[in-house]
């Protein structure tokens, strides 16, 4: 029996499918089945009760489960712990972002983390769908939202505010926009998300007043969304951190600097988050000092 078998056990019961394990794992699904018959085999129990539409612990499974897991997340600790002291942070780590947060704030300081810590693999996924941390193998998250997921453990990176945007060449062909109402004579630029492309909300020092956005372009990449503006073809709402470069240089100007503005919630940032477990592997520790540091300021 080796520590293999029972790591594939745990993920199977927290999975709750083989399929769910072998595509974590890259591999054909009845090869992870073979190795929890062989593990039953060895043990003497049956602990999964399979049908062909569930798959459910068995009360010995439950138990083997109960006791396995936390041994395993122990041991996995003392290798951990024995890694920071002989090589220092080592293995892969995962992490996902999205694909603007990921090409902004984290890409430009690859470079840096590779030099300082060269014996851990980096694999990046950026994607602008929300994935399952867990399922997906993911070590670290970089997410924006108004508050820390309740499922999952972090600590808040920056805050993050955003900004009404227009092009150089926009400002001074079309309307002045000098109150948040005056947006309503401006076809905008949205995203695609609901919350994004319906309205926005400004508060002011006395007020909080929300608009109703007017728009005949929508897209479903910040990125995509920021060259549009560029490009002249509409005010748009911007994170700070993916238009901070293009501002300082004069390639866009905000508008409306008077107001917070937000298209879902005034209080948001950015999050590093990680699974829960018991501990913390050295590699992400490492990975999320590294950020902590870069962003502090």
């Amino acid at each position: 029996m080796d520590t293999l078998s029972l790591e594939l056990f745990v993920e199977v019961s927290r999975l709750g499918s083989f399929a769910a394990v072998a595509r974590k794992h890259n591999v054909d699904p009845s090869s992870v089945s073979r190795s929890i018959a062989t593990l039953e085999e060895q043990l003497g129990l049956r602990l999964f009760q399979r049908t062909t539409r569930k798959l459910a612990l068995t009360e010995a499974g439950e138990i083997c489960l109960n006791r396995i897991a936390p041994l395993l997340n122990e041991f996995d600790h003392a290798l951990n712990e024995a890694q920071k002291i002989s090589s220092g942070p080592i293995g892969k780590l995962k992490m996902t972002a999205s694909v603007a947060f990921g090409q902004v704030c984290l890409l430009p300081f690859i470079p840096e983390f590779r030099e300082r810590y060269p014996d851990i693999d980096l694999e990046l996924l950026l994607t602008d769908s929300v994935i399952d941390l867990v399922a997906s193998g993911i070590d670290l998250a970089c997410r924006l939202s108004p508050e820390l997921d309740s499922s999952l453990i972090g600590t808040r990176l920056f805050d993050t505010h955003y900004k009404v945007c227009v092009s150089p060449e926009y400002y001074k062909s079309k309307p002045d926009i000098k109150t948040p109402e005056d947006l309503q004579h401006h076809g905008c630029l949205v995203f695609t998300l609901p919350e994004y492309r319906s309205k926005w909300t400004f508060r002011g020092k006395e007020s909080v007043v929300s608009v109703h956005i007017k728009s005949n372009i929508s897209i479903s990449s910040a990125l995509a969304l920021k060259e549009a503006a560029l490009s002249g073809l509409g005010p748009t709402l911007l994170a700070d951190w993916l238009v901070r470069d293009d501002i300082e240089k004069g390639n866009l100007i905000t508008l409306l600097d008077q107001y917070e503005v937000t298209a879902e919630d005034f209080d948001t940032a950015a999050w590093l988050l990680y699974p829960s477990r018991e501990f913390l592997p050295n590699k992400t520790r490492v990975m999320i000092d590294f950020l902590k540091n870069k962003f502090d300021h």
